[in-house]
């Protein structure tokens, strides 16, 4: 078991620095999905190991720390409606490099009018979130003929979730969310990764009832995580041996289940 002094909440969120911009683009090409669509630059769910911490800085011109800036888009309903009217048809993915469901979204709701446009295009749509507010939208993703909604969910441990992704939806929420998605008829699933600390047969169990299928995939980008797992006595939830037993136990309890698994790593 982990040790709780090693899991403190971090303090409470900063109020980030927020710029309304005109972008040039917002339908772009993913190495994942065919596209990728990010109505937001920066994100202030902040998780201390999100790879678009690594460059989205430099990228921006922004010098605060990852999760206290974030570039709006507010033309981006607009540029999406030119874009996709010359674009092959291919999957959209929502969102690479930013949650698009961060807090500014209940301000800005520009994932929402996203969404409204592709209900009617014929694309198909991948949601990516951690945050609860995904729950706002089920009318209009329930339009998507061919749309799945899925949520990050590395560990069943709330607390290992609140140190390493300090402000999203609690775990448990985030699989209630998931069940009451697939329970309307949209199709769900499960990002576990980066795997954290965590029974992955617990983690299993909840998962189960709530998506059809997980991916599951390790913690990249070691350097720059490391010294945070050091200070907080973590090192041993970095090593390839952890990697290896974590993702095995849980894709063997998930397939147990029923549970379509894919291990991207």
């Amino acid at each position: 078991m982990l040790e709780r002094e090693n899991m403190r909440e971090k303090a409470p969120a900063p109020v980030p620095v927020v710029r309304e911009i005109e972008a040039k683009s917002i339908l772009n090409a993913s190495k994942i999905y065919d596209y990728c669509l990010n109505p937001y630059t920066g994100c202030q769910v902040a998780c201390v190991y999100c790879y678009a911490a690594l460059f989205m800085r430099r990228y921006s011109g922004h010098v605060e720390p990852w999760g206290g800036f974030v570039d709006v888009k507010t033309n981006a309903p607009l540029l999406l409606e030119r874009q996709i009217a010359k674009a092959k048809r291919g999957t959209i993915w929502i969102a690479s490099v930013c949650d698009p469901y961060q807090p500014l979204e209940k301000k800005f709701g520009l994932t929402r009018r996203l969404l409204e446009i592709l209900g009617g295009k014929g694309f198909p749509v991948v949601i990516q979130t951690k945050s609860a507010l995904l729950r706002r939208d089920l009318d209009i993703i329930r339009r998507i003929k061919d749309v799945e909604a899925g949520f990050s969910v590395a560990t069943e441990d709330e607390a290992a979730a609140r140190l390493f992704e300090p402000r999203a939806a609690p775990v448990r929420e985030r699989i209630e969310i998931l069940r009451e998605f697939k329970a309307a008829g949209v199709r769900t699933y499960a990002f576990a990764g980066p795997l954290l600390p965590g029974n992955p047969e617990t983690l299993a169990s909840l998962l189960a009832p709530a998506v059809e299928h997980v991916f599951i995939d390790r913690m990249n980008y070691q350097p720059a995580v490391r010294a945070f797992y050091a200070r907080h006595g973590l090192l041993e939830y970095l090593s390839d041996a952890f990697f290896r037993r974590q993702g095995g136990a849980l894709a063997r309890e998930l397939r147990a289940r029923g549970v379509r698994v894919k291990t991207v790593f």
